[in-house]
């Protein structure tokens, strides 16, 4: 299951990340979205764990919880599928 963690500090690494993580179960990955200019973070990541409900544990565990000083926001990453677009209206 891909998991959202956002709210997350330009020191977090993902090897940090992960070991939040993997308190909860096996993780297979842990990435930190980053600016490709800067490669400074851009407050979000996302975290893949095999297991439903160890990734079902960990959402319930490390939602506003405090990683860095900072409360972070744990939820099931939305599965990218097909969105409406809405209709370009022009101003007139």
């Amino acid at each position: 299951m891909k998991i959202y963690v956002g709210n997350l500090t330009e020191l977090m690494t993902e090897a940090t990340l992960k070991q939040a993580f993997e308190a909860f179960g096996e993780v297979e990955s842990a990435k930190i979205i980053k600016n490709r200019f800067n490669e400074r973070s851009k407050g979000f990541g996302f975290v893949e764990m095999p297991s439903n409900s160890e990734a079902d544990k960990a959402i319930k565990a490390l939602n506003g919880s405090i990683i860095n000083k900072k409360l972070i926001k744990v939820n099931h990453a939305d599965s990218g599928g097909k969105k409406k677009k809405k209709p370009f209206k022009r101003r007139r």
